[in-house]
């Protein structure tokens, strides 16, 4: 079953450019894992400095390799000090059965 997740984190102010350098990056190296199916990067409209991450992994086994990647620590260390909150926000998701 795939993993499915929304991150969210709000950029602390004049941290704008550096967290978009670094969510780039991340995403290429992300977008790369052979177990990722989505990463997308999203800012609000409304509040540009409100950051959505759409990530689909292909199951939990390919989650927990993204985990592990020895790039994730470093890139989390990075944003916590430009971010309002302590960490991204993580909210996982379920698909809709199509029969209730």
């Amino acid at each position: 079953m795939k993993k499915t997740l929304l991150a969210e984190f709000t950029v602390r102010e004049g941290a704008e450019g550096e967290v978009a350098r670094l969510i780039r990056d991340y995403a290429l190296k992300v977008r790369d894992e052979e177990g990722n199916l989505a990463f997308d990067v999203y800012t609000k409209a409304a509040a540009p400095r409100a950051y959505w991450i759409f990530e689909v992994y292909r199951d939990e086994d390919a989650f927990k390799a993204h985990l592990d990647a020895p790039y994730g620590a470093p890139f989390n260390a990075a944003l916590t000090s430009l971010i309002e909150e302590d960490a991204s926000v993580l909210t996982f998701l379920d698909p809709l059965a199509a029969h209730a």
